[in-house]
C-alpha cells in the first residue's frame, strides 16, 4: 500500500506486539495485512501460530529449521565439571562419572563445546521446527512452527526474516516481552502495540512498552476491545507520553469472525475501511520515524 507524497523504507516492516496472549494481536496482523493491497504476514509466534487459521493458505513449500546440540564422549570425558558450572541454563548434569546432557532445556549456546579441555563434547544437528510458505489471495503467507519440547525458538524467527522480503511486511510478534520478541523488534520498522482495557492489560502495555523504547523502536498503542468504562491501557498510554493511533471497540459481529477465523476486512466494509485508515497512519508512522525532520 502506498500514499501520495511519502517516500519510506523500500520494505516497511511493521510489528504488532501484546505484553500477552489474547488481546487481539492476531486479529490485528491479519486485518492489516489484508487491508493492504500486496503485503507479506509473518507468523513470528512460533510456539503457537494461529495465523494459518484466518489465511487458510495455499502453501507453496516449506523448510527444516535445525540447531545443534551438544553430544558427549565419554570416553574423552574426565569429570572436570567445568561444563556443568558454568552453564547458564543448567542443561548438563554430573551423576558419578557421567555427564548428562538435558536437550529440552539447552539453548545451544555453545559454551559447553567451547570450554572443555578435553574436547569430549561436540555438536549435532537437530531439527528444531518448520518454516511454511504460502498464499493467500494478494498475501504472501509466512509462519514458523517451532517442536513440542524444544527450549529456545530464536533460530526459527531468524530463518523467517532472512527470506527474501519485499514490499510491506506485517509481523504478527510473539506474546510477551522475552528472546523471541526482542529478535522480533530488532528488524522493525514500526511497532504497534495492541492492548486490551484491563490493569493486566495495562500491566503488560507497560513491559513491552518499555522493551520496545529500550531498543529504541518507534511505537504506538492500539486499544482494543474498548467500551465506555475505565481503561487503565489508555491511562497508562496517556501519562506515559505513548501516542494512541486508534481504539477498535469491543463488537460481536467482530467477534464472531474471529471466532470463525474469517478475516474482517473480507467480510465487512466498515472494518475494511477501518483497517485500511489505521494502516495508512502506520505508514505515515514510518515515514515520520525515518524522517524525523518530516513536519506532519
Amino acid at each position: 500500500m502506498s500514499i501520495p507524497g511519502i517516500i519510506m523504507p523500500a520494505e516497511p516492516t511493521i510489528v504488532i506486539l501484546s505484553g500477552k496472549g489474547g488481546t487481539g494481536k492476531t486479529l490485528v496482523s491479519v486485518n492489516l495485512a489484508a487491508a493492504a493491497d500486496q503485503a507479506t504476514y509473518l507468523d513470528a509466534d512460533v510456539e503457537e501460530p494461529n495465523g494459518q487459521l484466518f489465511f487458510k493458505p495455499t502453501i507453496l513449500g516449506q523448510q527444516m529449521v535445525y540447531t545443534t546440540k551438544p553430544v558427549v564422549d565419554p570416553t574423552l570425558c574426565d569429570g572436570c565439571r567445568r561444563c556443568v558450572d558454568l552453564c547458564a541454563f543448567n542443561a548438563l548434569a554430573m551423576i558419578g562419572k557421567e555427564l548428562l546432557v538435558f536437550e529440552e532445556v539447552c539453548h545451544s549456546c555453545g559454551l559447553c563445546t567451547a570450554i572443555c579441555p578435553k574436547h569430549a563434547l561436540h555438536e549435532e544437528k537437530r531439527p528444531l521446527g518448520l518454516v511454511k510458505q504460502g498464499k493467500s489471495d494478494q498475501v504472501r503467507f509466512l509462519s514458523g512452527e517451532m517442536r513440542i519440547g524444544e527450549s529456545s525458538a530464536v533460530p526459527i524467527i531468524k530463518a523467517m526474516v532472512h527470506q527474501h522480503l519485499d514490499g510491506l511486511i506485517i509481523i504478527d510478534g510473539p506474546p510477551g516481552s522475552g528472546c523471541l520478541v526482542q529478535e522480533t523488534i530488532k528488524i522493525a520498522d514500526f511497532c504497534l502495540l495492541v492492548a486490551e482495557p484491563s490493569r493486566f492489560g495495562a500491566h503488560n502495555l507497560e513491559m513491552v512498552h518499555e522493551l520496545v523504547t529500550m531498543m529504541g523502536k518507534p511505537c504506538a498503542v492500539l486499544l482494543n476491545k474498548t467500551q465506555e468504562l475505565a481503561n487503565p491501557s489508555q491511562e497508562y498510554a496517556l501519562t506515559n507520553d505513548l501516542k494512541i493511533i486508534g481504539c477498535l471497540p469491543y463488537d460481536q459481529n467482530l467477534a464472531r469472525l474471529s471466532s470463525e477465523g474469517r478475516i474482517a476486512v473480507r467480510e465487512d466494509h466498515a472494518y475494511r475501511a477501518y483497517f485500511a485508515t489505521l494502516l495508512a497512519e502506520l505508514l505515515q508512522e514510518v515515514q515520520d520515524a525515518s524522517n524525523p525532520h518530516t513536519q506532519r
